[in-house]
């Protein structure tokens, strides 16, 4: 699979983390950035990661940053992006099985290393389902449009 990552100056830790944890899987991974601990802007490293998944550059992206909030709010800006802040298993599969979810967002502040490993994993291990959920998705890309 192809994911890109990014994160701000609170995500950069667990990125890192989750990036060699993929790469690990056989995934192939794109870093869009931050590389610094200094203090940045999450919206600049929303929009590259939303872009190339909505461009079809990657399959999935992956955000972090303090809370994973402020990235989602970034990424769902961009048309075709359905960017979740998944902080517990349930959320992790559910999204990606109903809401066909195509960016995870993680909070280094609210989730462990260990914990956000096991979501990433259910999160690019669960399938959309369709079915009942499709005409639901649709209607996300008719939104503000």
């Amino acid at each position: 699979m192809k994911i890109i990552a990014g994160s701000d100056h609170g995500g950069l830790s667990l990125k890192r983390v989750l990036i060699e944890r993929m790469r690990g899987q056989g995934h192939e991974v794109i870093d869009a950035g931050t590389d610094s601990s200094a203090s940045c802007d999450y919206p600049d490293y929303a929009v590259i990661v939303a872009r190339s998944v909505a461009a079809g550059e990657a399959q999935f992206g992956l955000l972090v940053c303090g809370t994973g909030q402020g990235m989602a709010m970034a990424a769902n800006r961009v048309p075709g992006i359905r960017a979740a802040v998944v902080c517990d298993s349930f959320t992790a599969h559910a999204t990606r099985e109903h809401n066909d979810a195509n960016v995870l967002c993680l909070g280094e502040r609210v989730v462990g290393a260990g914990l956000a490993g096991e979501l990433l994993d259910t999160f690019l291990g669960a399938k959309f389902e369709g079915g009942r959920h499709a005409g639901r998705v649709q209607k996300l890309s008719r939104i503000g449009g």
